[in-house]
């Protein structure tokens, strides 16, 4: 399909359904973070077990990436997407059953293995359309629905929490996936038609994973993303405890902080999508991992001489993921452009480290989790710094890098 040939207005559709796609996952942990305290109050549980189960759905996404990348490859992009939402749908009505913190972490953990088909498939159909450069500024647009989540996501949260009880949160997503489901079917056009002669074996599946896994641009942007973003999973781990718990935030009050944070991540991927008419993908995302890693830094100094106070935290909070904002669609674009036969398992694997990464952070706030701010922004500047030291530290691939 030549998607320039399409209408405007049919352009549009495609592009909004390739960001609720890409955001359903965000979205779905955004929602119910105002709503931990509470969570824990009903379940008797302690907020780190609660939190775990936000862990259970970075891991999910992480393993199920795996899996639907050499489905995407073989069946086309669409097939899979009906299974993956399917689960996602069915999950989701569980989740707002349960009622134990055991059976919420089991059930988010599924729920996540159907989310991240929209995530794997959105990127897999933008390398599809794209050419490297358009690919950048595609995903800068995607991000504009992503990013516009954690600012709806945390009030309607909130909301519900206020008026209703916090199993509608599971309700409601359930209808907006039921909603996407139907966008899929009837509206969403096939990209690309599948291999069938491509083999599922798992000696077949591992090849192609090992094949992309090598390729140096692929690895080194894949990790210099991975890393980046393990520091904003960090936050949205620690950020209901310290926000509300330690600074005294009302749920409403929270999604209120959540949502200018979120803001800056916005603005930073549409300014992306301007810079790119003068800079490459690379030259951009180089100085944004810089500056990402400054703030860091700033956030464990200041933690570290109490000089950490709510104003101070979110101020450094949004330079952080003004940051990440320009990182994501640049690295996630050159990650993506050697590949053409193997964009789908591409593209799981690249949200496989990213995923696995952000699940490592968001466990580690929890493993440390001591009653302070630190292990938050001590996690967040770890991720950033590591990021900062892949661009620093390997300029043996500067020959190697496409430049986009």
């Amino acid at each position: 399909m030549n998607f320039n040939s399409l209408s405007k207005s049919r352009r549009f559709a495609i592009l909004l359904i390739l960001g609720l796609l890409s955001a359903i996952g965000p979205f779905s942990i955004d929602m119910y973070l105002p709503a931990f305290d509470t969570i824990a109050a009903d379940f008797d549980s302690p907020i780190e077990k609660i939190q775990l189960s936000l862990t259970a759905f970075f891991v999910g996404i992480a393993i199920g990436q795996i899996i639907y990348g050499p489905l995407l490859d073989k069946f086309g992009r669409k097939k899979p997407l009906f299974i993956g939402l399917i689960i996602y749908i069915f999950a989701s009505i569980m989740c707002a059953f349960t009622e134990d913190a055991n059976h919420l972490i089991v059930y988010r953990f599924l729920q996540a293995l159907g989310s991240c088909s929209g995530m794997v498939a959105s990127r897999a159909m933008v390398r599809d359309y794209f050419d490297p450069r358009e690919g950048a500024k595609v995903f800068s647009m995607l991000m504009l629905v992503i990013g516009i989540s954690p600012i709806i996501a945390p009030s309607v949260g909130a909301f519900v929490l206020a008026h209703f009880d916090w199993h509608i949160i599971f309700l409601i997503l359930t209808g907006l996936a039921t909603l996407i489901l139907l966008a899929v079917i009837f509206v969403l056009p096939e990209s690309y038609k599948g291999n069938r002669g491509m083999s599922l074996y798992p000696k077949a599946i591992l090849t192609g994973y090992w094949s992309v896994f090598k390729t140096p641009v692929f690895l080194l942007y894949a990790m210099v993303g991975g890393f980046a973003a393990s520091g904003l999973y960090a936050y949205l781990s620690g950020s209901p405890f310290v926000l509300q718990s330690l600074h005294g935030l009302s749920e409403s009050q929270y999604g209120i902080a959540f949502a200018m944070v979120a803001s800056c991540l916005i603005i930073a991927t549409q300014l992306n999508r301007v810079l790119l008419n003068r800079l490459t993908s690379e030259e951009i995302s180089k100085k944004a991992s810089y500056f990402q890693a400054a703030s860091g830094v700033l956030l464990v100094i200041f933690a570290l001489t109490g000089m950490l106070n709510l104003v101070t935290l979110l101020a450094l909070i949004c330079l952080f993921l003004c940051a990440q904002g320009f990182i994501f669609p640049n690295t996630s674009a050159m990650a993506l452009a050697p590949f053409d036969r193997l964009a789908g398992s591409a593209s799981a694997l690249l949200g496989c480290i990213q995923m696995a990464l952000g699940a490592g952070s968001s466990a580690l706030v929890s493993h440390f989790h001591n009653g302070t701010q630190f292990p938050m922004v001590a996690v967040m500047c770890g991720g950033a710094l590591i990021s900062f030291l892949i661009y620093l530290l390997l300029p043996k691939f500067n020959n190697r890098r496409a430049q986009v």
